[in-house]
């Protein structure tokens, strides 16, 4: 067996302020790369010829490692957050539970104490675990850059697979979630090939909530990976699912509807038609045991 390739040899910087990000970012240009977590990183640069001159490690930037949360603000998560880290606050586990589950399904233990939520959400992989998660906690990513701090939904921010609407000299400092809805619930449900650490070949996140101006009675949000270029919601299943009160039928036909708008493509982990066909049952998954608990029928 062919060892593997060592590391390519690079200059470790510490930023230690913003400015000097932008700073070093201007003059470096393509040799240089930011360091968070460095898990997908790393492999990059060992198996995928990125070879960068410079490491610039922006963990250590106020805020970029810490958690706050609270009933008027909501929740914001600094982009260099272990999943670790994010999987066992006690905040999370309360009030934003489906999110703690995404982050428990990345790799392994070892793996996410390096891993980062901002990491996880700027290599937009269509397969990325928290991205159906961030996306029915309705997210936004707060990016910083020369000009100041902007902010904008990761619908917006995911342009493509691997592609953001990052701008020149700009970087992700956290990300921002309101406050869930009251006594919502969450799920977030992954097929991968292994039990552990495989990447998602269908990832489905629901949350669910009251709503008695409905005629369901309940609401529901839907968000899946690994069927298109980048993570999505389906709008169109969860206003299906507002019309009449619910039953059984009433969401296998609203998975079969999520399984209509995928549009997976033929890869070496799964076919397309495997991947929509496991769409509609962990859309149906999700959605029964949301259900349940929130009806207490499960």
């Amino acid at each position: 067996m062919l060892a593997r390739p060592g590391l390519p040899e690079f200059e470790y910087l510490e930023a230690q302020s913003s400015q000097e990000v932008f700073k070093l970012m201007k003059e470096k240009g393509d040799e240089l790369k930011l360091l968070m977590g460095g898990t997908d990183l790393f492999v990059q640069m060992r198996d995928r010829g990125e070879a960068p001159e410079f490491l610039l490690d922006v963990k250590g930037l106020p805020g970029m490692q810490e958690i706050s949360f609270d009933k008027k603000n909501g929740l914001r998560i600094g982009a260099a957050v272990p999943l670790n880290a994010i999987s066992k606050h006690p905040d999370l586990q309360k009030y934003y539970s489906v999110i703690c589950q995404a982050a428990d399904t990345v790799g392994n233990y070892q793996l996410r104490t390096r891993a980062t939520l901002g990491g996880n959400i700027c290599n937009a992989s269509p397969s990325a675990d928290l991205a159906p998660a961030a996306l029915v906690l309705e997210g936004k990513v707060v990016l910083s850059g020369p000009g100041g701090e902007r902010t904008m939904t990761l619908e917006e921010f995911w342009v493509g697979p691997g592609k953001t609407a990052l701008k020149e000299y700009e970087y992700m400092t956290a990300v921002h979630f309101p406050n869930p809805p009251k006594n919502a619930i969450g799920r977030y449900i992954k097929l991968g090939r292994s039990k552990m650490g495989d990447l998602a070949i269908v990832g489905v996140a629901v949350v669910g909530f009251p709503d008695p101006d409905i005629p369901a009675g309940l609401r529901f949000r839907i968000a899946i990976n690994s069927t298109a270029p980048t993570a999505y919601r389906v709008p169109p299943v969860e206003e299906f699912l507002t019309q009449a009160p619910l039953t059984n039928d009433k969401l296998r036909q609203a998975s079969e509807k999520a399984m209509e708008i995928s549009a997976p493509i033929e890869d070496v982990r799964a076919t397309a038609l495997y991947q929509k066909k496991m769409v509609n049952n962990l859309v149906f998954k999700g959605l029964s045991e949301v259900w349940g608990l929130l009806t207490g029928n499960n």
